[in-house]
């Protein structure tokens, strides 16, 4: 007999691997803790491996998890779209502005997919500095912008709290002292807060090593020059950190999405905007 794999199912899984946690995940989806862990058991009985490694800080994804991860995340937007769009034609250009994080991680793929959806549709994701992100804004090519707050060129329609990471390069122990950090170069709410963290902590730091892209953070962390905050879509899976309790909690970022006020009645910015709020 064919297995199927339940939408609600892989939703449970989703938003408690974004959590990290399945009390809050229990809390957004508007569930009890024992309903909660009651469907991820029986999406683990139903792939036949266990998907999540369970410790007293919270929880993260093991290889079967991480394997399944981008497939849950495409079938619920998939169905989201399908649902919200079927029998609707959509036309016309929309412009995306994300932070570099969110662009290198899953929700392209979602936007791709909307786009398979309406091929007279034409869907544009640019990751672009501040500055020059808010002139595509200012001159129509970009009508969404979803990014940390300040950086926005517009105030934010909703906003979003996603939590961050620690990334450990091979080689590096996560009680070092003083310990080497890799950091983004751009001054910004996060490489703060990381750093506020670290202090607030009372753990001696040294940066060892900055860049103004995330590829540049990914090649540091894999040549095992420091520890990074991340977003979970981003952590590579020989960059998890094992030892979670030698290194303080992160706070989570908030982002927000601006949308250009000439596009309201737009279908397809309003999908677009369905579709990353529903990824998010």
């Amino acid at each position: 007999m064919a297995r199927d794999l339940e939408t609600a199912l892989l939703r449970s899984f989703v938003t408690a691997v974004r959590a990290g946690s399945i009390s809050r995940a229990a809390a957004a989806l508007g569930h009890t803790q024992p309903a909660l862990s009651q469907q991820l058991r029986k999406l683990e009985r139903a792939v036949g491996s266990p998907l999540l490694h369970r410790a007293p800080s919270g929880v993260s994804p093991t290889r079967a998890g991480e394997e399944l991860l981008p497939y849950a995340e495409r079938i619920l937007a998939l169905s989201a779209q399908a649902l919200a769009q079927t029998g609707r034609a959509l036309t016309g250009h929309c412009g995306v502005g994300l932070l570099e994080d969110l662009a290198a991680s899953r929700l392209p793929q979602a936007l791709a997919d909307l786009a398979r959806l309406h091929p007279d549709a034409t869907l544009e994701v640019l990751s672009l500095s501040s500055a020059t992100m808010r002139e595509a804004y200012d001159t129509g090519r970009v009508q969404l912008v979803l990014d940390e707050i300040p950086d926005l060129p517009w105030p934010p329609r909703w906003t979003v709290r996603l939590p961050l990471v620690w990334a450990m390069g091979q080689g590096v122990a996560a009680d070092a002292d003083p310990l080497p950090v890799v950091l983004f170069s751009n001054a910004c709410a996060w490489r703060t807060s990381v750093l506020e963290t670290l202090e607030g902590a009372g753990r001696r730091w040294r940066v060892a090593f900055e860049s103004n892209s995330l590829v540049g953070v990914l090649a540091a962390l894999r040549a095992g020059l420091g520890v990074a905050a991340l977003m979970p879509a981003n952590l590579e899976p020989a960059m998890a950190c094992h030892d979670a309790d030698a290194l303080p909690a992160l706070p989570d970022v908030e982002l927000g999405l601006a949308r250009h006020p000439g596009t309201e009645g737009d279908a397809l910015v309003d999908a677009v905007e369905t579709a990353l709020r529903r990824m998010l």
